[in-house]
Parts: C-alpha cells; sequence; structure tokens
C-alpha cells in the first residue's frame, strides 16, 4: 500500500514540474517578443468585419456609412436669391408731345413719327428737334440729351417772335441810327436819339408797310409818331423780311392766339 502511494506521488511531482517547465518557458518566450502576440491579436480583429453598428459580422464585408442630409423644417423661411444690381442707363429716351394732335416729329433731320412720339436709344449729346403741322410755323430746337428718360412738349399754338433790324430812321432834316426788336409783347426803337425812342404794342401800329421801290419801311403809332426806316446797306429784301414776320404774328393775335414769353 505504501509502493502504491509513492508511486502515485511520484507520477504527480513530474507532472507537475512539466507543466511547470513549459509555463516557464512560454513566458519567457513571450518577454522575448512582446510584439508577436499583439500583432497576431490586431491581425485576426482587422480580418472580422463588423457592422455600421461597429458590432463584428462574420463572414460579411464591412459596411459603408453614409452621410445624412439634413431634412428641411416646415414653415422655414426659404432664402431668396440676391436681386440684380441695377446699372445706369447709358443712352437716351425722349417722350416728344405737341399741343397739335399728329404734328410730324423729326430728330436730327430724320422723321421718327406723329406726336406724341417715343424716340428710343438716343446717344447722349446735342440734337436738333424739328416740329411741324399744318396751320402752324414749325418749331425748331436744340435739346441736350443725357441718358435716361425725358419728356419735352412742344407748343406750336403759342406765337413766337424774336425779330432784329438794323435801320436808319429818316427824318425830315437829317437821320439816326437805331435797331428795330420785335416780340410778342410789343415792338421798340433803340436809339440814341432819346426823341424817336418808341416802344409800343403790336396791336398799336396804325401803319406797319415796306415800300419795296422806295426801300422804306413806314411805321405809324396809333395817335403817335410816324417813322420812315431804310436798311444801312439799301437793302430792301432785309426790310422786307421783317415786315413779314412781324405781320404774321399780329394777325395770329388778333385771332386770340397767346404770345410765347421770350
Amino acid at each position: 500500500m505504501s509502493g502504491r502511494i509513492l508511486v502515485i506521488a511520484v507520477v504527480l511531482a513530474i507532472a507537475i514540474g512539466g507543466g511547470f517547465a513549459t509555463y516557464m518557458l512560454l513566458r519567457d518566450r513571450a518577454e522575448a517578443n512582446p510584439g508577436a502576440t499583439a500583432g497576431s491579436r490586431s491581425s485576426r480583429e482587422s480580418e472580422t468585419p463588423r457592422s455600421a453598428s461597429g458590432a463584428s459580422t462574420p463572414g460579411s464585408e464591412p459596411a459603408t456609412v453614409v452621410p445624412r442630409t439634413p431634412r428641411k423644417r416646415a414653415g422655414a423661411p426659404v432664402a431668396e436669391a440676391p436681386a440684380p444690381v441695377a446699372t445706369a442707363p447709358e443712352l437716351g429716351r425722349l417722350r416728344i408731345e405737341a399741343d397739335v394732335p399728329n404734328a410730324q416729329v423729326f430728330l436730327d433731320r430724320q422723321f421718327i413719327g406723329n406726336a406724341p412720339v417715343t424716340a428710343e436709344n438716343v446717344k447722349p449729346g446735342t440734337h436738333t428737334l424739328n416740329v411741324s403741322a399744318e396751320g402752324f410755323e414749325s418749331i425748331a430746337q436744340t435739346i441736350d440729351v443725357e441718358p435716361g428718360p425725358r419728356d419735352v412738349a412742344v407748343r406750336l399754338k403759342e406765337v413766337r417772335l424774336n425779330a432784329t433790324l438794323a435801320v436808319i430812321h429818316k427824318h425830315r432834316v437829317g437821320s439816326c441810327k437805331g435797331q428795330l426788336v420785335a416780340t410778342p409783347q410789343g415792338i421798340r426803337y433803340d436809339t440814341d436819339d432819346k426823341d424817336d425812342r418808341f416802344t409800343a404794342g403790336l396791336g398799336d401800329l396804325e401803319q406797319f408797310v415796306v415800300d419795296y421801290l422806295d426801300k422804306n419801311l413806314k411805321i405809324k403809332l396809333r395817335k403817335g409818331k410816324q417813322y420812315n426806316f431804310t436798311d444801312p446797306d439799301g437793302n430792301a429784301d432785309r426790310l422786307f423780311v421783317f415786315q413779314r414776320d412781324v405781320d404774321k404774328v399780329r394777325q395770329r393775335l388778333a385771332k386770340g392766339d397767346t404770345g410765347a414769353s421770350n
């Protein structure tokens, strides 16, 4: 009996000693190459696929995570696109009206239509405007056009007159030089001879005629003096043109047309 116990004790001692020796050998190897064990573990972990939640999924490919686009809340304000920046116009725009319907309008001698009419894309600068209508005197005026719109009102019904004439007034004895000036408001004689100066309304001319052969313009003021004017150069045509222009205005004013202020 004691012999069997001895044998069992010897076997146990050998087994314990072998296990201890194996443990010591493995520990020495681990201490000599510590990265090998860690590398094996990392390699095994990297080979193990994971799900989108991070959990390992054996036998499956790694899931691709797609970023989510935030949804727009209902009722949220919508950003508006910025309004285009307005640029200043480079050309002019003329709106031309006349007090006589369908008056013909010309811009720089080009017919653009009957009034009222609009001239588009007019280059800035100086331009000539002509407006005419049957039974009325044509109007020609220079206008300065700037970029942007502009309204031009033409009054053909207004009577216009601004006539001047250099003359010599023949006295019974001697003469004096001066200038006749006529507007819708009247006619005057400017001279250094204060006794011959006069100013009168166009309706106050009792006589206003030209003697073409005598080269003389006769003016007789109502309840006043009579004047005999000649041209300094003896040109009867100048006397005739002056008398004609003034007489046209006298007739229109007599009909009730309004004289334009000069």
